[in-house]
């Protein structure tokens, strides 16, 4: 994944929070876990995993550990180039791309992930875990091995035009 540590007006979105209590000598110790992701709304999102005794903290947390796990999108006119499945332990999100004015046909952290990258035409299937955090691994895996038009034109040594037709 690409590191970009520049700090740009990025959007930042809450998937879950989660609350754990511990039980001590004086009663219940609570702490908190918080998965965020993060975009510029241009095709580059990242996501991250924070864990603090506060709630605005373990979010702060997760926020820092996203703007440094941030990867660019290939985007095709508001959509992704092609179909893909991405995969995560049990966790499969199936993304494909749909018609301009389709809107962001998903569920919950999916459509986060989609929202925050500016990728506004998509439909999307979760399949197997509905664990959250496996759910953002899996879409983050599958946007990681997405192909850029350009790219695969310039390694075949044709322009994006002899590609697409």
């Amino acid at each position: 994944m690409e590191q970009n540590r520049g700090d740009r007006d990025l959007s930042e979105k809450l998937i879950k929070l989660n609350r754990v209590a511990k039980v001590v000598k004086g009663g219940r110790r609570f702490s908190f876990s918080a998965l965020v992701v993060v975009g510029d709304k241009n095709g580059t999102v990242g996501y991250g995993y924070g864990k603090a005794n506060d709630v605005s903290e373990a979010i702060r947390k997760g926020v820092e550990r996203a703007k440094g796990n941030t990867i660019r999108v290939p985007m095709q006119k508001a959509t992704v180039p092609h179909e893909i499945v991405g995969e995560f332990k049990s966790a499969r999100v199936l993304i494909k791309p749909a018609a301009p004015g389709t809107g962001i046909i998903a569920g919950g952290p999916v459509r986060a992930v989609m929202e925050v990258g500016g990728i506004n035409d998509v439909q999307s299937k979760s399949l197997g875990s509905p664990n959250p955090l496996n759910i953002v691994k899996a879409v983050f895996q599958g946007l990681d091995t997405m192909f850029d038009a350009r790219e695969v034109a310039r390694n075949r040594g044709k322009t994006v035009k002899e590609l697409w037709g």
